[in-house]
């Protein structure tokens, strides 16, 4: 018989749930063993009622009752799981001899064998009944109704776990901690109560401020998810903030300036952009060229080129198509012509069309190679492909003035006319190549 000494109300909560914080997931579950050696016992003839509340009498565990639990936890860590649940079934069969306590402990029991079973619907079912139960410690019903909040958030019935939530403060009476405000954040953000979300959030940040303690990652990601479903761009980009400061991940820079971008803060976006590439947390090859496009964008065009360049050399993007073309674009921005032309003489034989022979002659316009932009531009014309072709044939009529063949120069030009986009500037060149052609050959009868 086991002396009153060692008679003792049981503790512990018979879960150990770790809630993980993360948006648009829900919590993990995790059962601590069970050990029936946690419960409360004491010979029928010896026991005496605990007093929890001033109005409810707690009665202890009878030895019979114990070791018949004892023994269905033994079976269960055996692996024999259906011997348990007979036992158990065994102990059912004598409900109505059993005391509250009794009867709590039995369905907590159940309950945890269930869960066990991965049977959760009858697993909350078990667990109800022992709240439902009078004569219990107030302990063990406050743990087992924050078990069914975790559980139904499990099972992804929010609403339902907001209930045990809210009963279980209510008769908790104590200030939530900040993990406890996380979960009520979680539940409440599953259920798409966002701004109830928001304020449990808070809560969970001036705790942990108060404490001179940095608020846990998982709270900011919260954070952020139910400003970002209440539309608020402007609030999700300081949790970005925060984010970075504490959190100092590549994803978070990157994701901010995106953010900056979103609220029209390009001047941040940039900086932020810049930093993160030189913090080396900018690697992936869209990330780059978005970052040589914010260097134009902000008119800023040779740290485009020299940023393509350097991600070139290191491997970090492959000099294909798409990524030489905006390098060359950056150099033409920059008035670098002559590394222009490298840049699109590389891509021009990638390429299956006239496109960048198009813009080489150009390029060979504004560095005064003249038979180098005729032949860009004639190759240009033969491979088409090119939009705006009018401007090539203006690219063939300027090299040929400068090279004194005004009637080549008249024809290429005429040719232009006959675009609408170049028909203005092929009009005034028209005028001046036969003005100067006239000149020319006045000179030539002097001569």
């Amino acid at each position: 018989m086991v002396n009153r000494e060692n008679t003792m109300q049981i503790n512990k909560t018979v879960f150990n749930v770790v809630c993980a914080i993360l948006m648009y997931s829900a919590p993990l579950f995790t059962f601590t063993h069970f050990n029936v050696g946690n419960i409360a016992f004491a010979a029928e003839q010896e026991s005496k009622p605990t007093k929890v509340k001033s109005s409810i009498k707690v009665p202890a565990m009878r030895n019979r009752v114990y070791g018949q639990l004892a023994r269905a936890q033994q079976l269960a860590d055996e692996g024999d799981k259906i011997s348990g649940f007979d036992v158990l079934d065994e102990i059912q069969d004598r409900l109505d001899s059993l005391n509250s306590y009794e009867k709590a402990m039995l369905w907590n029991f159940y309950g945890f064998m269930y869960y066990g079973n991965d049977q959760l619907g009858l697993a909350i079912d078990s667990f109800e009944k022992v709240v439902a139960e009078q004569a219990i410690p107030q302990s063990l019903k406050l743990s087992t109704m924050y078990s069914l909040a975790q559980l139904a958030m499990q099972q992804q019935n929010y609403k339902k776990s907001l209930v045990f939530l809210i009963k279980w403060k209510d008769e908790y009476g104590k200030d939530l901690t900040a993990s406890q405000q996380m979960f009520f954040a979680q539940v409440y953000f599953q259920d798409k109560q966002y701004k109830q979300a928001l304020v449990h959030i808070s809560h969970s940040i001036n705790l942990a401020e108060s404490k001179n303690t940095i608020p846990k990652e998982n709270v900011f990601i919260l954070q952020r998810a139910a400003f970002y479903e209440l539309k608020q761009p402007e609030n999700v980009t300081k949790v970005m903030e925060q984010l970075v400061r504490y959190y100092d991940k590549p994803q978070y820079w990157l994701q901010l300036g995106g953010m900056y971008a979103e609220i029209g803060e390009e001047d941040k976006q940039l900086a932020i952009m810049e930093a993160a590439w030189q913090a080396g947390y900018i690697t992936k090859s869209s990330d780059i060229t978005s970052l040589a496009q914010l260097y134009l964008y902000h008119n800023v065009p040779y740290k485009a080129a020299s940023l393509l360049n350097e991600a070139f050399a290191n491997g970090n993007i492959i000099p294909e198509e798409k990524n030489l073309e905006l390098q060359a674009q950056a150099y033409i921005a920059a008035q670098e012509s002559e590394k222009a032309i490298a840049v699109l003489k590389e891509v021009s034989v990638i390429a299956n069309n006239g496109k960048y022979d198009a813009q080489l002659a150009q390029s060979y316009l504004n560095v005064d190679k003249w038979m180098l932009a005729i032949a860009s531009a004639k190759m240009a014309i033969e491979r088409g492909g090119v939009k705006n072709l009018g401007t090539v044939y203006l690219v063939l009529g300027m090299a040929n003035f400068n090279l004194k063949k005004f009637d080549l120069s008249l024809n290429a030009l005429k040719k232009a006319l006959t675009f609408p986009k170049s028909k203005q500037i092929a009009k005034q060149w028209t005028k001046y190549v036969e003005r100067e052609k006239k000149h020319y050959l006045q000179l030539a009868l002097v001569k």
